[in-house]
């Protein structure tokens, strides 16, 4: 169970294989994998900004109240911070579970959440200029329905 903020660049498929590893008990690994988009040419840099200790601090929060939820024998984030370029992974989620779905719903729950609520800072750059992305109607709802 851990979050991970970081600037550089990782390898979903590494992350995936050492999260499963050893699981002997586990019957369900669901992993998402978030890629930066350049938007049809508008986005040529992301860049995340976080406050370090605050936002990794929310984000093992959510990841332990899904980890209770969900019953969860693990759940791993991994997001970057500062800037990424298009097609370079930005986030990764893994959670662990004896059946899929608690595993599915629960890496959907954190990706939600990460999506619409944790505290990152979001700007993308492009030759237009710079904007500050904010959550979209759709993340929202999509965060909403894991509230009953």
């Amino acid at each position: 169970m851990s979050v991970q903020l970081q600037s550089e660049p990782f390898e979903p498929g590494g992350l995936l294989t050492a999260f499963a590893a050893g699981r002997t008990e586990t019957g369900a690994v669901a992993s998402f994998t978030g890629i930066a988009r350049a938007e049809a040419g508008a986005t040529t840099t992301l860049e995340l900004e976080a406050y370090p200790g605050f936002t990794d601090a929310e984000i093992a929060r959510i990841g332990a109240a899904a980890a209770e939820r969900w019953g969860l024998q693990g759940w791993l984030v991994v997001h970057r911070v500062g800037k990424i370029a298009p097609g370079e992974p930005v986030v990764f989620v893994a959670t662990a579970s004896r059946h899929r779905r608690e595993a599915f719903e629960a890496c959907d729950h954190l990706m939600d959440y990460l999506k619409s609520r944790a505290p990152f800072w979001k700007k993308e750059h492009g030759p237009d200029g710079d904007r500050w992305i904010e959550p979209t109607d759709r993340d929202r709802t999509d965060a909403q329905r894991w509230e009953t």
